[in-house]
């Protein structure tokens, strides 16, 4: 059967998408096919206005979306849009002939080539005079097309825009067609991953690759996604984090490892989390935070630089300098200066009952590090705009982190925060294996008393400490917050090109 002969009109489908699906039935009766294999292009949109002197009245091949029809009866401009941008073109029936007549059966959304010379309108437009039309993709679905309307305040009105959020997570191919802004950002994202990429791998880091499906997970306090290998009549876990794999590398012997991959955490979803996320993590051995925190500024100022030339970008109305050094605060001297706690020595019950005076949403059950925590997240992390590393934390809150080599009851360990987001976690690495039994014991024991987040053992991992691993330090960067930071992004989901959604109702 001849799938391509048969004509499909159900009969609830709108008026113009019936239009679309009776315009493709005559193209095909005229014997032009509406879906060919390929086509030559020789120029971008761009390429041709940015190099107007060098291409006036040369040939060029270019093809695009069209984005606007202007038919004038034996004339007519279009607009075609290409990865780079727009551009004009013009149509004279009398030179087209047939191919003119066939360019009445096309609308906006359809990809179309042309061949033509380049030449400037009377208004001064950089057009492309179409000597050859080819269809290479009849658009059956009408695209959303916004109007814009100055008004007699001379304020600019948009009608008919595509803004439903929710539709354009959805339909994310729709979303980048119709708002090219949001193409920007993911180009960006792009360079920004690059960027960090070509950084590391400058430093002599290798990058790896580690296991998604992994028969325990590890590495962060978080609920995993549970699957089933059906050969193997078991049980396994999407990965939380890679951190515990890449250790074992270290043990191994390489001495500066990375991953950018994804991660996945069932979890709650707001406009900084998605349960899947991308994730970089470094480890380097014989270094500690200390000189993490300094890598850590070299890296991120270097991307914005390579991003934006400068140092200083605006972000939600903040101008947000990356330059090194960075702001630096312990956080047992944040909470004296600023509550008069001491997060080491207080009893308990002065941390909880200072929690529940902050009208905080804490239990008497939650243990002392969570509270402080919270504490924490609730009243200070938000004033945290310029970027600033938060380091020293409590032991029951780290439990890969190595002992603070002066101060007892902390870890060394640090995060940096950027207009009040988390964006890196970074410590002193734990490689002494006794103690990092009896940490999974203590996270074994919050398990079972209810914490759903607290660590699983790790037998392996012990042994693997137990061959020895070097003094190392760890990084992890959320690679989604960042560029959220970078791109002046308000949610996650708009840098991550298809966030996860509720099913379609």
């Amino acid at each position: 059967m001849n799938c391509e002969n048969q004509k499909i009109v159900p009969e609830d489908i709108n008026v113009l998408i019936k239009r679309r699906l009776e315009e493709l039935e005559e193209l095909r009766r005229r014997n032009i096919n509406p879906y060919p294999y390929n086509y030559e292009v020789t120029h971008y949109s761009s390429d041709i206005i940015n190099n107007f002197a060098e291409l006036e009245n040369k040939n060029t091949s270019v093809a695009g979306r069209i984005m606007a029809i202007r038919r004038m009866g034996k004339a007519s401009f279009a607009h075609i849009m290409d990865f780079k941008g727009k551009i004009q073109i013009y149509l004279k029936a009398e030179e087209l002939n047939e191919t003119y007549d066939n360019f009445k059966l096309m609308d906006i959304g359809d990809i179309i080539g042309v061949k033509g010379f380049v030449f400037k309108t009377k208004t001064g437009e950089i057009t492309i005079h179409v000597k050859e039309l080819t269809l290479l993709c009849k658009s059956i679905r009408p695209i959303p097309i916004a109007k814009e309307v100055i008004d007699e305040q001379g304020n600019k009105i948009i009608y008919d825009q595509f803004a439903d959020k929710e539709l354009r997570y959805r339909q994310r191919y729709l979303d980048l067609i119709v708002n090219r802004h949001v193409m920007d950002v993911f180009l960006k994202r792009t360079l920004i991953i690059k960027s960090i990429r070509d950084f590391l791998d400058a430093q002599g880091y290798y990058e790896v690759e580690t296991p998604i499906l992994q028969p325990l997970y590890g590495g962060a306090a978080a609920r995993p996604f549970v699957t089933h290998h059906r050969a193997l009549d078991m049980n396994l876990f999407l990965r939380i984090a890679d951190e515990l794999y890449l250790k074992r590398l270290i043990v191994g012997g390489f001495e500066g490892v990375y991953e950018i991959s994804k991660d996945f955490r069932n979890e709650g979803m707001d406009r900084e989390h998605n349960p899947e996320f991308t994730m970089l993590e470094l480890y380097v051995a014989y270094k500690d935070y200390i000189w993490m925190m300094d890598f850590v500024e070299k890296l991120i100022s270097n991307v914005v630089q390579k991003l934006y030339k400068k140092l200083t970008i605006e972000v939600e109305g903040h101008l947000i300098d990356f330059s090194p050094p960075w702001k630096r605060l312990s956080m047992p001297d944040l909470f004296k200066e600023k509550f008069g706690l001491d997060i080491i020595n207080d009893d308990d019950k002065i941390i909880y009952q200072f929690a529940k005076d902050k009208e905080l949403d804490v239990e008497s059950s939650l243990s002392r590090a969570k509270i402080i925590d919270e504490i924490f997240s609730e009243l200070i992390q938000k004033d945290l705009i310029q970027p600033t590393f938060i380091y020293d934390y409590p032991i029951e809150l780290s439990p890969l982190a190595k002992r603070h080599r002066e101060k007892p009851g902390l870890v060394e360990r640090f995060e940096g925060f950027i207009l009040g987001r988390e964006i890196c976690n970074a410590f002193s690495e734990l490689n002494d294996p006794i103690d990092q039994k009896q940490r999974f014991i203590e996270q074994v024991k919050m398990r079972n008393a209810g914490d759903e987040e607290a660590h699983v053992y790790d037998e392996d991992y012990i042994r693997a400490l137990e061959y020895g691993m070097p003094p190392a330090a760890g990084l992890g960067i959320g690679i989604d917050r960042l560029v959220m930071i970078l791109t002046n992004q308000h949610s996650i989901r708009d840098v991550i090109l298809f966030p996860t959604m509720r099913p379609e109702k």
